[in-house]
């Protein structure tokens, strides 16, 4: 029987669940009479979204590398714990909070609690799971379960009222991961890959290729149109072929306009990215895109990828979304 993220997330309150951001900083403590030495902070991750979207399944992938995972934790109860694992970071110097709708009565307080968390000085941050309506469909069909929120109606209500609920949340959340396409395993890798716990924390980079015509990446911060370039699709011998192939690749190029446009672009996010990291933003998406995502935004993105991945403190994942579609 196949496996979705949604699996987890209709199991027990008891089960764990995970998903990604990172927040980091130091404090001093002492070290002999007068030698302060860097103390590392507890991280406070918030993981919210859809139901159905996958929160068990990263949790899971979180408490894997190293976190500590609190499923289903009631708002008024987060500022407590966070005081709590901010007292004694050698503890639990890496905490995650899985919070959902399963208690609306509870969750409508949830935009006060993170005000609150905001004004104390708790080191956190919220990652946001979601996908699209007819993914989350078929996940709670699969599973033959009601969505929390739809009461007497239908599955597609309880969405509509979930999302309506998670909006002004989902606005203000570090990380937005839609996971439409994801299987079990590819949200359990995407997770580890943003929430190792190896090395510093850097801006981790997912460049995707994508095809309008199948609609844009929910989760994108910025978007790039290739369709200036001329399209590999029309030349008989290249159609088969894809962005990854030398052939395509030196057609994309050869295009006039082409290398001008990965320079500029590359260029452009330099200065972006680090102003995400002065806002503490440690993760952004970069969807390039072209009519159907096989020709042209994959060889560009293969290019952008592979400049980005030559800046400083800058890991870089290659996803080509549409590739396989015709």
């Amino acid at each position: 029987m196949t496996h979705t993220p949604q699996d987890d997330d209709q199991r027990g309150s008891a089960t764990p669940s995970p998903d990604p951001a990172i927040r980091t900083g130091g404090a001093a403590a002492g070290n002999g009479e007068n030698t302060p030495q860097p103390q590392r902070k507890s991280e406070l991750l918030v993981v919210t979204g859809m139901s159905g979207a996958g929160r068990s399944t990263a949790a899971n992938a979180l408490e894997d590398q190293g976190w500590y995972v609190v499923d289903n934790l009631p708002p008024q109860m987060l500022q407590t714990l966070a005081d709590l694992v901010a007292r004694t970071p050698e503890a639990i110097p890496r905490l995650a909070v899985v919070i959902d709708v399963r208690g609306k009565a509870l969750f409508n307080d949830m935009k006060e609690t993170l005000a609150a968390l905001e004004t104390s000085g708790v080191d956190f941050s919220v990652l946001f799971l979601e996908a699209s309506d007819e993914v989350l469909v078929a996940r709670y069909e699969h599973q033959r379960r009601p969505h929390p929120l739809q009461a007497g109606g239908r599955i597609l209500d309880g969405i509509g009222a979930e999302r309506d609920l998670l909006r002004d949340l989902r606005e203000s959340a570090d990380i937005v991961l839609d996971t439409s396409s994801y299987n079990v395993h590819a949200l359990s890798k995407a997770v580890a890959d943003l929430y190792t716990t190896d090395g510093p924390v850097v801006l981790r980079l997912t460049v995707m290729s994508f095809g309008f015509k199948y609609g844009v990446p929910a989760d994108a911060n910025y978007v790039a149109d290739v369709r200036f370039i001329p399209n590999p699709h029309w030349v008989p011998a290249l159609r088969p072929r894809t962005g990854k192939d030398i052939e395509v690749r030196d057609y994309v190029f050869k295009s006039e306009g082409a290398q001008s446009f990965v320079e500029r672009f590359t260029s452009m996010l330099e200065p972006v990215f680090e102003g995400y990291r002065a806002e503490n933003k440690h993760y952004a998406t970069i969807a390039i895109g072209c009519t159907g995502g096989k020709h042209r935004s994959v060889a560009v993105t293969e290019e952008v990828a592979r400049r980005l991945s030559k800046l400083p403190r800058v890991t870089v994942n290659v996803e080509h979304r549409d590739i396989g579609r015709e």
